[in-house]
């Protein structure tokens, strides 16, 4: 089965930013593009009925798919408007789309469909990787040479799901991947004789770190041997060390555990805080 790129619109700026970068990269892949707003009827319009507030609904939708066509007529289309609530409708789109994309504004504010609480219930609540668009995102920045900027952490099947979406997406655009390992110095009751002799045998712990991220980008290569590749290690935080490589980044992609914990699933600190504070777009993809 082909699944589409799929993006939420509701008609602020943001999303229909948001519908032009999924549309771009669906003729990219050469995927069709999945169109889906939800709606709720409101009864404090008072003489307007449900099918008058569809009909509204549908033509704005409409009108925003139209703009995407004239720019991409080779591109196949399908539109969805459901009437409920958005979280439970994108869930579900996300659950059959290659990804979801969804519009957003930066420094701590997100709208539409990223309201408060909801946008985080979308991005946990799905399995498959959702991208969040800035309004004001420019086509110019995806061909001025900027990278696909990938955080990589822990052992290699930690972060294979973002490499994968990196690289497949790097591949698509003939950008460079940029692949961004942070490290700390490790609290000393950490240490134990076997880590010793692991930074022992590497030289000491940057080659350590050095050493493990090429371990995962090895299988990557190998796979996508014509996107090239550049390494960055870096002392400090994950999340400021990605946030230092937005500025020539064309896309951000981050990980984060697809379970759920206790209190809930959750996003996790590095991707909330690269959500909240890159300029460029951001694609989260959830891994076991």
């Amino acid at each position: 089965m082909t699944r589409p790129i799929t993006a939420g619109v509701d008609g602020t700026e943001e999303s229909l930013a948001a519908l032009d970068w999924a549309g771009r990269e669906a003729v990219r892949r050469g995927l069709p593009l999945r169109v889906v707003h939800a709606w709720r009827f409101h009864e404090a319009l008072g003489a307007v009925d449900r099918d008058t507030q569809h009909g509204w609904v549908s033509d704005g939708v409409a009108e925003a798919v139209r703009a995407v066509s004239a720019r991409h007529p080779e591109l196949r289309m399908s539109v969805d408007v459901f009437e409920g609530g958005a979280v439970e409708a994108l869930v579900a789109a996300a659950a059959e789309a290659e990804m979801l994309v969804l519009g957003s504004r930066g420094h701590g504010t997100v709208v539409g469909f990223l309201l408060g609480s909801v946008g985080q219930q979308v991005i946990a609540g799905t399995h498959r990787p959702v991208v969040l668009v800035r309004a004001g995102n420019e086509p110019a920045a995806e061909a001025a040479g900027r990278d696909v900027v990938v955080g990589q952490h822990g052992a290699p099947e930690d972060s294979a799901a973002a490499l994968r979406f990196a690289f497949e997406t790097a591949a698509a655009r003939g950008a460079t991947v940029r692949a961004v390992r942070a490290w700390t110095l490790p609290p000393v009751f950490a240490y134990s004789p076997g880590s010793l002799k692991l930074l022992d045998d590497a030289g000491g712990l940057e080659p350590y770190e050095r050493k493990a991220l090429a371990e995962a980008l090895q299988p990557w290569r190998e796979r996508f041997p014509q996107v090239p590749v550049a390494e960055h290690i870096e002392m400090g935080s994950a999340g400021q060390v990605l946030l230092s490589m937005a500025a020539r980044a064309q896309l951000m992609v981050v990980g984060r555990r697809a379970h759920r914990t206790a209190v809930g699933a959750r996003i996790g600190s590095v991707a909330h805080g690269v959500l909240h504070h890159a300029e460029c777009p951001v694609a989260v993809v959830p891994h076991e």
